[in-house]
């Protein structure tokens, strides 16, 4: 590939396109911006080689993650002890790979290359887009971070989640900016289509909107999230922890009219053993007598096997526990530690590796109701969520963003938490440590939410639910198997037309379509 003035310029353009994605993204939520991004970067992929697509798709993801993910060093820096220069360069190398999907979605996309420019928009660039972002989700544990549906959570787009999930939300997005390319670029037909379309998905949506899948189920009950605002460097010093526990107790006691209390991922700061007898076995008695469930984050020690597990506990069910199923690598454990141990020993890696709990451990109980419990990093994958549901009631979330400090992070993550909740029409409460604490709706909408870095609570009415959106019964395949499918038939008619090109008929024009569109 030759590089021109006119490659540069396309280069810099593909960058800056991908670096615009986040602006549609907590805490900015300027979805319209995502849209026209893809619709830019659709058009700069149309008709380009394999190769040319490749670097397109690489650069802005370039853009897009290495503005998006940037507080990753934040947690290496700042909260990991190693160098600012290590922890950027460890940012950079996460960005250069997670832009490695859009950069082979666009390779695959330069095999379809003879595709018409609407079969090119309106199918194979939707498509690729959904399958990269999938693929992005589970290959080596998985980074389901910045996906495209997450940014339309306040659009009428919203309306699709129940039935496709997030990546169904993130197809419809793209068709929305394949639609709009046509509309300002397209002659013809292509064009009256994207008129007459545009508007027409997006009314759906809004309409899907109005619509419920699921029903109340009970009465309502008042809950509290309890946010300690324990700062990270403080946390498991062992002179805190009386006051932590302390902090903790002094704000519960507060609302002991809830019937549901709340408190963050591991905010008792010592092993379930060390202090069941003489802390929770009398909070325990407490919370009965005041007629209150309580919920917490504790980490697990089994003596036996020496397991290690980051849980979850409600006081109602003595000796029962969620335990994280979906680990952060090089956080809670380190990948193939035989091998990479010696080699990553200059980062800040655990000396010793949680366990991960089982998919289909059995649900925990509070205030009377099967909950769907989540652990921090788990609240991004949906597909794992699914599995407590239709049973649970309501979403539990606990988490400590503090390791992401004054960054994006907190607010992608909540925003991932309003996507949960709306793909399963489900009421989903978020205990952090330092923030953002939030109650959310079964329509993904905000109804209490705490302010950063602040001690306080979060008090609200939630109204548990049952029955099952299409999402939770059928999960992510409909969406995927659609994609794929989309993909092979714009495979084959690339294929066709190309067979049509070597031996051309009357009336056909360059594209074999008769239109050039």
């Amino acid at each position: 590939m030759r590089l021109t003035t006119r490659t540069v310029w396309q280069w810099l353009a593909a960058f800056l396109c991908g670096a615009v994605v986040p602006l549609g993204f907590a805490p900015f939520g300027w979805y319209p911006v995502p849209v026209l991004a893809l619709a830019a970067l659709a058009g700069m992929l149309y008709r380009a080689s394999p190769r040319q697509a490749l670097w397109l798709g690489w650069l802005f993801g370039l853009g897009e993650f290495g503005v998006g993910v940037s507080w990753v060093h934040i947690s290496i820096h700042q909260y990991g002890n190693a160098g600012l220069a290590l922890s950027i360069a460890t940012m950079l190398l996460l960005v250069a790979y997670l832009a490695l999907f859009p950069a082979a979605m666009g390779w695959l996309l330069g095999k379809t290359a003879r595709a018409s420019r609407a079969l090119f928009m309106l199918a194979a660039f939707p498509a690729a887009w959904a399958l990269s972002e999938w693929l992005r989700s589970w290959l080596f544990t998985g980074f389901p971070w910045l996906n495209l549906g997450y940014s339309q959570i306040d659009s009428p787009l919203a309306g699709f989640a129940p039935l496709f999930g997030v990546y169904g939300v993130g197809l419809v997005t793209a068709f929305s900016a394949g639609l709009l390319y046509l509309l300002a670029r397209a002659r013809g037909a292509s064009r009256l289509v994207a008129v007459g379309l545009l508007p027409l998905v997006w009314l759906a949506g809004w309409q899907l909107n109005l619509h419920h899948w699921t029903q109340a189920a009970g009465d309502q009950l008042t809950v509290t999230l309890v946010q300690g605002n324990i700062p990270q460097e403080l946390k498991w010093q062992p002179e805190q922890q009386r006051q932590t526990l302390e902090r903790y107790l002094a704000l519960t006691r507060e609302h002991l009219d809830s019937d549901l209390v709340i408190w963050p991922e591991t905010a008792v700061p010592a092993f379930y053993d060390q202090v069941d007898a003489d802390f929770l076995e009398p909070l325990r008695t407490e919370m009965r007598t005041n007629g209150v469930s309580l919920v917490t984050g504790i980490p697990v020690l089994d003596r036996r096997h020496w397991n290690y597990y980051n849980a979850v506990i409600s006081l109602d069910e003595p000796g029962a526990f969620y335990y994280k199923v979906h680990l952060v690598p090089f956080g809670e454990y380190l990948p193939l530690r035989h091998w990479l141990e010696r080699a990553l020993s200059f980062l800040p890696v655990p000396q010793a590796d949680f366990t991960a709990g089982r998919i289909d451990q059995p649900l925990l109980k509070a205030a009377g109701y099967p909950v769907g419990v989540s652990i921090c990093y788990e609240i991004a994958f949906g597909e794992q969520l699914i599995h407590a549901l239709p049973k649970a009631a309501f979403l539990i979330n606990v988490s400590n963003d503090a390791w992401f400090g004054d960054s994006l992070a907190p607010h992608q993550h909540e925003e991932m938490a309003r996507m949960r909740a709306r793909e399963s029409e489900r009421y989903l409460l978020r205990a952090t440590n330092t923030g953002i604490s939030a109650i959310i709706d079964a329509d993904g909408k905000m109804v209490a939410r705490s302010r950063q870095f602040e001690t306080e609570t979060v008090t609200q009415r939630v109204q548990p639910r049952a029955g099952a959106t299409p999402y939770v019964r059928w999960g992510n395949w409909p969406a995927v198997l659609f994609c794929a499918a989309l993909l092979l038939f714009v495979w084959w008619r690339a294929l066709r037309l190309s067979g049509a090109q070597k031996n051309p008929r009357p009336g056909l024009d360059e594209h074999g379509t008769g239109t050039g569109d």
